[in-house]
């Protein structure tokens, strides 16, 4: 595949990495660096590419000649990735999305900025996922779907008509009925299985699916998957 665009990975953990392989391998972007916060520059190159402070990004790297793809996992119900990705669009950059090869992607569905869509996921048409939105492998969304931003599949699915609100992380194998509107800020179990609304700032788990906790706009920074 030709490299016709230049791309600066923000992050070098495991998301990071991944990142490095998706776009190296699979897509039309030539990886030229990778940046973190000043605080956690503790290695000057990684991947034997350079790694600079991101406080000075936009100096070594200006935003009209590279793009940049943040690459952080769901931590913190996403709000890591989400700082880092609202800082980098003040910085004047075009945040980058990666759809694999082999994603099943209709035509008509809209997918915004710094998504990720990992192999084997299905986007049914007229679907629409907002910005800064992962689909881990084999994540499904149904026709007529809105995934609002900053939210973060872990191999789910949901199916046709529904909505889910901003900042939710769905775990693996959860299954969400037809129709149905997620809250923002949802927690949404391993294995869960989801046939009515929920609220927003609530965690649900189990099959049938039951709302186990309500929290405060700072507990996010404290939920773990078997809490």
């Amino acid at each position: 595949m030709n490299k016709t665009k230049k791309l600066i990975i923000i992050g070098t953990g495991e998301t990071g990495l991944l990142a490095y392989e998706f776009f190296t391998h699979d897509s039309e972007y030539e990886v030229v660096g990778f940046s973190v916060n000043r605080a956690y520059l503790k290695e000057s190159t990684f991947q034997n590419l350079p790694v600079v402070a991101f406080e000075e990004l936009e100096t070594l790297y200006p935003p009209k000649e590279y793009e940049a793809f943040v690459a952080l996992s769901s931590s913190h119900l996403n709000r890591d990735r989400t700082r880092l990705y609202n800082a980098a669009k003040v910085k004047g950059y075009h945040l980058a999305s990666y759809i694999s090869s082999d994603a099943l992607v209709w035509h008509n569905v809209e997918i915004g900025e710094n998504c990720l869509v990992l192999g084997a996921s299905i986007l049914q048409p007229f679907s629409q996922i907002g910005n800064n939105v992962f689909l881990w492998y084999k994540s499904i969304i149904g026709h007529h779907s809105v995934v609002e931003d900053n939210c973060f599949f872990a191999s789910a699915g949901i199916a046709g008509f529904c909505h889910v609100g901003m900042n939710c992380f769905l775990g693996g194998s959860c299954l969400i009925g037809e129709n149905i509107k997620i809250g923002k800020d949802n927690y949404i179990s391993m294995g869960t299985v989801l046939s009515k609304n929920t609220r927003d700032n609530s965690i649900y788990r189990g099959n049938p699916a039951k709302k186990v906790k309500d929290f405060s706009a700072t507990y996010f920074c404290q939920v773990k998957e078997g809490e």
